[in-house]
């Protein structure tokens, strides 16, 4: 349920979120060798000022409700290690990125509860005109990310990049369920979301006949390589109306070669490049208010791959934003 504008203006969105560790940012001990480490803040004076924000969620109790295997929880901390030793994209533009990092969302007893605080958190900063990425934790995260955006925007563009559709029948919410949630209960239009990068082996008939029915636009992996993912994209962000995308990439979607450290690793999948690319595409679009990384599981990762990627996967993000502005 959205919140009411004078109840968002009381709500304190650094009580509710735990401040990330100094020693995550990395700062290179040459000091001309600028890394994202050294431009980040994580002091609440300094928010008012930031551009974008990262904000974690370390809870994987929607995999483990879905069968799945358990360890994203340690994600938002892993991929943060990997992301502050990277060089910020500064060398052609003339401005940086006012990066601020809000922490993680305080876990609650229970994932209902988790959700509510970060959909209400996720709600203040997109009130505050803040650009957000969001570190997963499980895919269910969709949910209340998306919800949080459409209080503030109603009936925003969508994009699942995922080899699930995450549309679910199930009694209790978990990482299958979340736009199933979000159609059933109106924060997302059918005619604006779109299932992206799918694959036919990893969903059931009935969920293909529950897209189909809600004339949802699905894209699976094969089309959307024979398309091309400039050419998709391009024309499906050309060809929609809307103040505001949401963009929900579960790192699955990528196939296990690049990424193994998932919750569900893939066979297939897109490639690492493709999906930097997607990220710059989305980074782009100056309607792009929320990004998310999900599914990351540390625990199966072999040489921090599939942090390193998501990582590197923000800062095409990032880019692509700097480039939007300058454009």
């Amino acid at each position: 349920m959205a919140l009411r504008k004078e109840e968002i203006m009381i709500f304190n969105i650094f009580e509710q979120t735990q401040r990330p560790e100094s020693r995550l940012f990395f700062r290179h001990p040459d000091p001309h060798d600028i890394r994202f480490g050294t431009i980040v803040s994580s002091q609440p004076e300094h928010y008012a000022a930031a551009d974008v924000v990262l904000l974690g969620c370390p809870q994987d109790e929607g995999v483990r409700r879905n069968g799945g295997r358990p360890g994203a929880r340690l994600a938002p901390d892993a991929i943060r290690q990997c992301f502050y030793r990277l060089a910020p994209p500064t060398a052609s533009h003339d401005r940086t990125i006012c990066l601020f990092d809000l922490g993680n969302t305080i876990i609650q007893p229970d994932l209902e509860a988790t959700h509510s605080l970060h959909q209400q958190i996720i709600q203040q900063l997109v009130q505050d005109s803040k650009q957000i990425v969001v570190l997963g934790g499980g895919n269910d995260l969709s949910y209340p990310d998306c919800a949080g955006l459409a209080a503030e925007y109603p009936n925003p563009l969508a994009f699942n990049v995922d080899a699930h559709f995450d549309v679910r029948e199930s009694p209790i919410r978990h990482s299958g369920t979340p736009y199933r949630q979000l159609l059933e209960e109106g924060h997302l239009r059918p005619e604006n979301f779109y299932e992206v990068g799918s694959e036919p082996f990893a969903n059931a008939r009935v969920y293909y006949d529950y897209l189909e029915a809600k004339d949802v636009q699905v894209c699976e992996l094969d089309a959307l390589r024979e398309i091309g993912i400039a050419a998709y994209f391009r024309q499906t962000l050309a060809n929609t109306a809307g103040e505001a995308i949401f963009w929900g990439i579960d790192v699955d979607s990528v196939h296990a070669a690049d990424a193994p450290g998932v919750s569900a690793p893939n066979p297939l999948g897109l490639s690492a490049a493709e999906l930097c690319q997607i990220a710059r595409i989305a980074g782009r679009d100056p309607r792009s208010r929320v990004i998310e990384f999900t599914e990351v599981n540390p625990k199966f990762d072999i040489d921090q791959r599939t942090c390193r990627l998501t990582a590197v996967a923000i800062f095409y993000f990032l880019l692509g934003t700097l480039e939007s502005e300058a454009s």
